[in-house]
């Protein structure tokens, strides 16, 4: 069997999350979220899976690394940068399961990860890897010079065979202007192979449209593969081939969301699992609501690893 590897690129970030009156500590972020669920259900032999973003050299970024390497998630292409420090954010969760987020995350180290001495030589590492994964969080963090080496990392990767996959997260408080997120969200889907949409996002970024004209607008960047995730509705599948499928999601008694932080990122990380093991596109969207449908039942960004589904 050989061995290929996938490098997740985004931030992390230290979680507060509302236990009643209490705070509970942790870490989350969307595309770190997605690099556990993914590497807790692919065997290390079949996949490596990296997460790449720069921590500083606290024993709270010491900690996180030491968790993540618990999960099987690679660390050795993170850099530790003296006087940064992870972002924190809190997570306010209602009596429905539905969540606010407040966060302090304007100077945290993830943002320099493509600064520094070391990026050269670690943009020539990620360029030989198989898949790189990232997420509109990914790209809205870094400034403009971190962005341009990014995309060129893209399409460095894909020249050599790789392939991109991108999720279109969109949080408006991190850009300029919408303006600018629609340019830079153009130049990483022209470098996409697999897409994962919300149209939430969709609709908020570029306006709201049928779900025909997304995905039109998604192939005219040239994305051959895309997702649509919907929530407790179903999912869409475009494949490259014309292909489309509707995939029902699983239904849960109201009672039993509990918090559904992590729900889209679980989802394509089980979508994921399946997709580059040589599975379907209908076998791996019913993986992805598996997974997503039993994590938020269990609060917090990562449940414990005996609550996921076999």
């Amino acid at each position: 069997m050989t061995t290929q590897n996938l490098a997740v690129i985004g931030e992390c970030m230290i979680e507060l999350s509302q236990k009643g009156a209490d705070l509970s500590r942790g870490f989350g972020g969307d595309t770190l979220n997605t690099a556990v669920y993914l590497a807790r259900q692919l065997p290390e032999q079949a996949l490596q899976v990296h997460y790449v973003t720069a921590l500083g050299t606290d024993s709270f970024s010491e900690e996180m690394l030491q968790a993540w390497r618990r999960e099987n998630v690679k660390t050795d292409l993170i850099p530790r940068l003296e006087n940064k420090l992870p972002g924190l954010y809190v997570i306010e969760t209602d009596a429905a399961g539905e969540r606010t987020f407040y966060y302090w995350r304007n100077d945290a180290a993830a943002r320099y990860w493509l600064e520094g001495p070391q990026a050269d030589s670690l943009c020539a590492q990620l360029a030989q890897f198989d898949y790189l994964y990232l997420s509109g969080i990914s790209v809205a963090i870094l400034n403009p010079g971190s962005r341009a080496k990014l995309l060129t990392l893209l399409r460095q990767c894909r020249a050599n065979g790789g392939k991109v996959i991108f999720d279109n997260n969109y949080r408006p408080r991190l850009w300029h202007s919408r303006e600018e997120t629609q340019r830079a969200y153009a130049e990483v889907l022209a470098c996409t192979d697999i897409a994962f949409l919300t149209l939430d996002d969709e609709d908020l970024l570029w306006g709201q449209q049928p779900v025909e004209r997304v995905v039109s607008r998604t192939r005219e960047f040239g994305v051959g593969e895309i997702v649509i995730k919907r929530g407790a509705d179903a999912c869409l599948v475009f494949s490259a081939e014309g292909e489309q499928h509707e995939v029902p999601a699983i239904a849960l008694p109201k009672d039993k969301v509990v918090d559904t932080t992590a729900a889209g990122d679980s989802f394509s990380a089980g979508y994921l699992a399946v997709r580059l093991s040589g599975g379907d596109a209908v076998q791996a969207a019913r993986r992805g609501h598996l997974t997503a449908s039993t994590v938020i039942q269990y609060r917090g960004a990562i449940i414990p690893l005996a609550a996921m589904p076999q």
